[in-house]
């Protein structure tokens, strides 16, 4: 990442703890618990979380740092559900593309593709720095809804 104080492949690697973490969640739960939202208004079922974490990685670090178009439907990500087998397979391709996506990114360069006249002026909408550690952030947080979600599925099956 240029002149930085992390490297591209220590970047990744955090990246990819959380990514693989949530991969382990969703390969534990299996298609059916996977599929599971809790009887919370507003939960997600760790397929819908896992879903929409790949589409944070392509859209921030596919469109906003790498300059690809993007034709991301956000609120469908909360509504996917499906295979985990398939959802696996998407989330190791969405790895290796972030890590191509990162390739030629340099951080304290402007993005490429701005996220929206709402998040022009934040770090995240200004630099690809900015815009990277956004997806570590999206990554951890919901790494975390996906831990409590997967701990409160085993629980209620028994």
């Amino acid at each position: 990442m240029g002149d930085t104080m992390i490297s591209k492949d220590d970047y990744l690697y955090f990246v990819d703890e959380q990514l693989q973490a949530m991969i382990a969640m969703v390969l534990e739960l299996g298609d059916a618990l996977a599929n599971q939202a809790l009887d919370v208004p507003g939960s997600n079922s760790p397929y819908a979380i896992l879903t929409h974490c790949l589409g944070v990685m392509e859209y921030w670090g596919g469109h906003v740092v790498a300059g690809r178009p993007s034709s991301r439907d956000r609120a469908s990500e909360f509504r996917a559900s499906g295979s985990v087998e398939h959802l696996v397979d998407r989330a190791r391709a969405g790895q290796r593309q972030l890590q191509e996506d990162l390739i030629g990114s340099e951080p304290n360069r402007a993005v490429n593709n701005s996220p929206g006249d709402e998040l022009r002026g934040s770090p995240m909408g200004k630099t690809q720095g900015g815009a990277l550690i956004h997806i570590y952030e999206e990554l951890a947080r919901h790494r975390g809804h996906m831990d409590l979600t997967r701990d409160l599925l085993l629980a209620r099956r028994g």
